[in-house]
């Protein structure tokens, strides 16, 4: 297909996710054909290295020769049946495989058994927050129709996801859909809404968690948060001791947590999941985006066997969980997913990212000496680069400027493709990227801020 009728049918046609499409409409757009290692193409021969991971989805690269196999496999018995009243070998296979790699690097109380499939963070998100309520009703306990979440935090698109976040760009204009929620500060130390400073703040934004729980304790039924980093709001990172205190305070007030790790598990953050960090272990964990290495839509909700056991019971008491989706447990996504582990213990994943990690942190120092950056905030191979018009004030620049796009737009003219938060330069490599390319992906960032902002 040449390029210019692909243009003319996208603009025709297609309505782009989290795009202003008044401005899409005058841009030729970027049309990827391929991708390879950690890099992809687009229709003119181009190519980028990706920044982002494909919207933080590939751990391991773009055509990975396990991972096609184990689609090609599964392809010629089958590509899907239904879960509902049926079962199918991959699904059985990749539950089994999560339930211990939760267990064991999760092993601070009761495991997480119970795997629930779905297909991306806001179904894995959704199908949590009906199992964390109904959970209670089947308990027989009365009063519990809330959730808290934090301010900034994103929990996906859908519904109930969005009553749970706190992006008030994304999720002002729903309000009126929302179900019940209470929101609590976001650890956000560079801009702390309490006007405090960390560490000698005492974790003021934990302080005032417990405030909340301890007068809405007997209508709280669950705590839903990203451990360590909230992605979307802004790659706000959490000082430490906040995720720990938050397990500790569930614990007092009789409150389910909720770990969304849609965007920090399998590696990102340096562990194979961000709560491992501070050894804890949620009631509940929501997990998507590098499950599959990109290739396939699939997401996972695990839930301990205390909460599974309450769904138990005859017919007519009405406790099973009334809920699925066409493709749960599709067969190739699980396939997928399989082969995407066992290169996390083929390749030692993990093991290898202690100096890219390192190198990120060195390179983010020098970036966050420029005299338009705010904060540079970092945890395992998740990092953001904050831009400000004045350092010393924390003042934005105006939002009309849009001075994070015009950075990362600059960045794709050396070959590098990013996709900001505002002013915020997210930078989330594949895991496998070499040391060279992290290199020359951060030299790339640092020298369009100095363009753009200088």
């Amino acid at each position: 297909m040449n390029k210019k009728t692909l243009i003319e049918w996208d603009k025709n046609y297609i309505w782009h996710p989290f795009t202003q499409m008044k401005y899409w409409l005058q841009e030729e757009p970027t049309i990827i054909i391929e991708g390879k290692d950690c890099f992809i193409k687009d229709i003119d021969g181009k190519w980028y290295l990706d920044g982002v991971s494909s919207l933080w989805v590939n751990i391991h690269g773009h055509r990975r020769t396990e991972i096609d196999e184990a689609v090609k496999v599964q392809l010629d018995k089958i590509a899907h049946s239904t879960l509902l009243g049926l079962s199918n070998e991959p699904s059985i296979v990749l539950a089994k495989k999560l339930a211990e790699l939760l267990e064991n690097a999760l092993p601070w109380g009761e495991p997480l058994k119970k795997i629930f499939y779905s297909d991306n963070g806001s179904t894995a998100v959704e199908i949590a927050l009906k199992i964390a309520y109904q959970y209670w009703v089947n308990l027989g306990v009365k009063g519990k129709d809330t959730f808290v979440s934090l301010k900034e935090g994103y929990h996906g698109d859908t519904i109930g996801a969005v009553s749970v976040g706190g992006v008030e760009l994304f999720h002002q204009v729903y309000k009126p859909l929302l179900n019940k929620s209470i929101q609590a500060p976001a650890p956000y130390c560079y801009r702390c809404e309490l006007g405090l400073s960390y560490p000698d703040c005492g974790l003021g934004c934990l302080k005032e968690m417990e405030k909340i729980l301890k007068e809405n304790q007997n209508n709280i039924i669950a705590v839903i948060v990203e451990p360590l980093v909230q992605c979307a709001g802004g790659i706000i990172v959490w000082p430490q001791g906040y995720l720990k205190g938050l397990r500790e305070l569930c614990n007092k007030y009789e409150i389910l947590l909720i770990a969304d790790e849609v965007a920090t598990g399998f590696g990102r953050t340096g562990k194979m999941f961000a709560c491992e960090h501070e050894e804890v272990t949620p009631d509940i964990i929501c997990l998507s985006k590098g499950i599959t290495n990109g290739y396939m839509p699939l997401a996972v909700t695990a839930v301990k066997e205390k909460i599974f056991d309450a769904f138990l019971g005859e017919i007519e008491e009405i406790k099973t969980f009334y809920h699925g989706h066409s493709y749960t447990g599709n067969p190739l996504a699980c396939a997928a997913a399989i082969a995407n582990l066992e290169i996390f213990e083929k390749d030692k994943t993990l093991e290898s990212l202690p100096p890219k990690i390192e190198l990120l942190r060195e390179e983010l120092s020098e970036i966050g000496k420029l005299e338009h950056v705010g904060d540079v905030r970092q945890k395992g191979m998740i990092a953001g680069v904050e831009l400000v018009k004045d350092k010393t004030t924390k003042e934005p620049f105006p939002w009309k400027e849009q001075t994070g796009w015009k950075v990362v737009k600059a960045a794709r003219k050396h070959g590098v493709w990013l996709r900001p938060l505002g002013d915020i330069i997210v930078i989330i490599p594949p895991l496998i990227i070499s040391e060279e390319n992290l290199k020359g992906l951060l030299k790339v960032i640092k020298d369009c801020i100095i363009e753009i902002t200088l």
